[in-house]
């Protein structure tokens, strides 16, 4: 059975190169037939304007079909915040983002109407998240790191669903990436990161039950094991981690991203109209374990 996404828009937020679980899903998407449109970091956005205008990038966004995956638009969004007059001064005026307009979750909206028209997007992926102490264990963590990672990590759903739920067609679907810190000790895994997962699955299950019942769309997550993307590298053990699941793992061999995109396909299809609210596992079955082989 095929899923055929012909006619729908996707925005994918937290895209800012080839090497991760929201391009992987980007591209999927629209090899699926889907239009895709894009949310990049303020300060990553030039680097990967760069890296598509030199092609780069050209043999990751290479379909089976040969063609490349192309953006419809690529926005830029900061999704620390809500609206602009919510930036610090000094941020706005930080040459990476003074030329970018309004590059809040806010601003992604009304450009999104303003490209678009009233009902824009039938998807929204959320692939987002940071914690600038993340290095840090729980216990070391300031108030600061740790409301920064629930802020970007976890809020920014909430705050999506909120500016971007209106302007999804009849039978929209939301979508984000969580991991098994929210559930398990992950040592390493630190600077609040876990509990901003935690919040961010709690969060679905209210959001779905709210937004299904505002909007009739549908909200889930999936919970990916390990990958060694650019951002998961700054935590400093990920290399680590990906050998102790591949080693532990019912399936005992290494997650890919297009592993993650498939489950990310059929849940935003027609085919999943059925489920909402959920946490699905996209981890080799590693979520399963009590005792490991090593």
């Amino acid at each position: 059975m095929k899923i055929d996404l012909e006619g729908k828009r996707a925005l994918v937020a937290g895209v800012a190169d080839a090497n991760g679980f929201g391009f992987a899903i980007g591209k999927t998407l629209a090899e699926a037939g889907a239009s895709v449109c894009i949310g990049t970091w303020p300060p990553a956005l030039g680097i990967l304007e760069t890296l598509l205008r030199r092609g780069k990038l050209d043999d990751a966004r290479r379909f089976s079909s040969g063609k490349l995956f192309e953006f419809e638009r690529i926005y830029p969004l900061d999704a620390a915040y809500d609206r602009l007059e919510d930036v610090p001064q000094e941020l706005r005026d930080n040459k990476r983002y003074l030329e970018r307009g309004d590059f809040t979750i806010g601003g992604l909206a009304e450009r999104l109407t303003r490209d678009f028209g009233p009902k824009p997007l039938d998807i929204v992926v959320h692939s987002l998240a940071n914690g600038p102490e993340v290095q840090k264990p729980l216990i070391e963590t300031s108030r600061a790191g740790y409301l920064g990672a629930i802020s970007t990590s976890a809020y920014s759903l909430v705050s999506m669903v909120q500016r971007l739920g209106p302007l999804l067609r009849p039978g929209g679907s939301v979508l984000s990436l969580t991991y098994l810190a929210s559930q398990r000790v992950i040592a390493g895994y630190g600077g609040g990161m876990s509990s901003a997962k935690a919040a961010l699955e709690a969060d679905t299950r209210v959001l779905a039950y709210e937004a299904g019942r505002r909007w009739g769309i549908r909200v889930n997550t999936l919970s990916a094991g390990p990958y060694a993307s650019r951002a998961a590298s700054v935590t400093g053990i990920i290399e680590r981690i990906i050998a102790y699941y591949s080693k532990n793992s019912p399936l005992p061999e290494a997650l890919t991203p297009e592993e993650v995109a498939n489950a990310a396909l059929f849940l935003v299809s027609p085919l999943a109209t059925g489920i909402t609210a959920a946490t699905i596992y996209v981890d080799k079955g590693y979520h399963a374990m009590g005792k490991a082989e090593d």
